[in-house]
């Protein structure tokens, strides 16, 4: 048996519009009905796999819970980042969770860590599995596994990895090298003894803690002494902040498998793909008969080799060749697919001029729902308001604004002031400024509400919470 670590990081920049900081690509359905990150838990059934462990950032916390929930997945642990530091840190912390508390049978003691990016695509599950199995005696004896995906083209983006001589279901590791030039990678290609890094590992939990301590100890010095001082915050488990944040940043690649003299790689034909650009989506999607990919409202004359993706309204294409058009409700994206990788350039460019649409979708999720600003002007703003079933929203008050509800669906208990009323579809209420107020769900539908927000001013840090079920402080988590 052994315990997954899914390491839940990273911001997806190059899949921007849909994939933005507070909403990355790991959290989409790009490829199908679930999520990167569901698709990844998904693939483990039939493995002898314990309850997960999910390292995630600490605004992403209630998505990642919301999607396990769906899954009818209870992890191990949810540990919350405070800051990124890349996977070294992110995996010790998981190795750190795996030890407290068992969780992995037999092996609890020092159990076996499958150690899982949740952003990547795998369509082969099978052979997958098959390579988990067979990596899986190589860990259990002290050896560093990591799993490296058979080149199917000479790939400039990706790191390589060279094979040695072979060892047990794998080979010891020769090298690792950095991402080639093009030339490089056609004759990594084909000399056969190169593969993709995955970014998948296998290894027992205190092997890893043991080698991080030896060639990375200020790392491991600062994971242990982190996690030591977490605190639990509902089901999540909170590193200290203050600790964590004097921690190197760096990768598992630089910190140990690169220094270790007991890492190996198991190969894996897979049809894997780290979904690390539109046109790596295009690749490892299903495309027409034109070579087009479609999602959404999408209509298209005379257009090949293009990914066209509508989320709102009508996206019509003539005449595109080997184009990328991604359209959100607040933001539209057309660019020839060879210049996909650029499109971290726009993201950095919206992060300098401080627009909201480098971190946030204009439907922001929350753990209770969801809201979507669906017109603004001076001294007024519209939402509508999902509300889960069973759900409910902070005790607040504004300082600032008053705000009109209108029930179109489901069924609303309201509190507002010492009151507290039931509306059904078409009822409606008023909140002045300064009056504490709340919506509950209390049916088994979705309870949505149209929201007018009138007054001086609108913004999200005008809420004063009293009452939260879910433990949030501020306005923004």
């Amino acid at each position: 048996m052994f315990t997954p670590v899914i390491v839940c990081g990273g911001a997806g920049t190059r899949l921007w519009p849909l994939s933005r900081k507070l909403y990355p690509k790991q959290l989409l359905a790009l490829t199908g009905a679930h999520t990167l990150l569901q698709q990844t838990v998904l693939r483990l059934e039939g493995l002898a796999a314990s309850a997960p462990v999910i390292v995630c950032n600490e605004a992403h916390r209630f998505l990642v819970a919301e999607q396990l929930r769906q899954l009818q997945i209870e992890p191990h642990a949810t540990i919350l980042e405070p800051f990124g530091r890349n996977t070294a840190p992110a995996i010790a912390l998981g190795a750190h969770a795996a030890l407290q508390g068992g969780g992995a049978g037999a092996n609890a003691a020092d159990p076996v860590l499958l150690v899982l990016p949740a952003d990547h695509l795998i369509r082969d599950t099978p052979a997958f599995q098959q390579a988990v199995r067979a990596a899986l005696g190589a860990a259990q004896a002290g050896q560093l596994v990591t799993f490296g995906v058979v080149a199917r083209s000479a790939e400039s983006a990706y790191g390589y990895i060279q094979r040695g001589a072979a060892s047990g279901a794998g080979f010891r590791i020769a090298r690792f090298v950095e991402k080639p030039n093009p030339q490089r990678a056609q004759e990594f290609l084909q000399s056969g003894d190169y593969y993709w890094n995955s970014g998948m590992f296998m290894f027992r939990a205190r092997r890893y803690l043991q080698e991080l301590e030896r060639f990375a100890p200020e790392m491991a010095r600062i994971c242990a002494a982190a996690f030591r001082t977490a605190t639990t915050d509902l089901d999540f488990t909170r590193i200290d902040a203050a600790t964590f944040e004097a921690c190197p940043a760096d990768s598992i690649d630089y910190a140990v498998m690169e220094k270790t003299a007991d890492a190996v790689v198991v190969p894996l034909k897979v049809g894997w793909s780290d979904v690390g650009s539109w046109a790596a989506l295009h690749e490892a999607s299903d495309a027409d008969a034109h070579g087009n990919v479609a999602h959404g409202d999408v209509l298209s004359e005379d257009t090949h080799g293009s990914y066209l993706h509508s989320e709102s309204r009508l996206v019509a294409a003539v005449g595109l060749k080997d184009h990328v058009v991604i359209e959100t409700k607040d933001a539209v994206l057309v660019a020839p697919k060879d210049r996909v990788q650029d499109v971290k350039k726009l993201v950095l460019r919206l992060k300098e001029l401080g627009r909201s649409e480098y971190s946030l979708h204009r439907e922001v999720f929350r753990p209770w729902g969801s809201y979507d600003s669906l017109e603004n002007g001076p001294r007024f703003q519209v939402k509508r308001l999902k509300v889960n079933p069973g759900a409910t929203l902070s005790l607040q008050m504004h300082h600032h604004r008053a705000e009109h509800w209108v029930v179109v669906a489901g069924t609303a208990r309201i509190t507002r002031g010492e009151e507290v009323l039931l509306l059904e579809e078409n009822q409606s209420t008023y909140i002045p400024v300064g009056m504490k107020h709340r919506i509950e769900n209390p049916g088994t539908m979705p309870l949505e509400i149209i929201e007018v927000q009138s007054g001086s001013y609108l913004g999200e840090d005008d809420i004063v919470r009293f009452e939260d079920r879910y433990g949030r402080k501020g306005t923004t988590s």
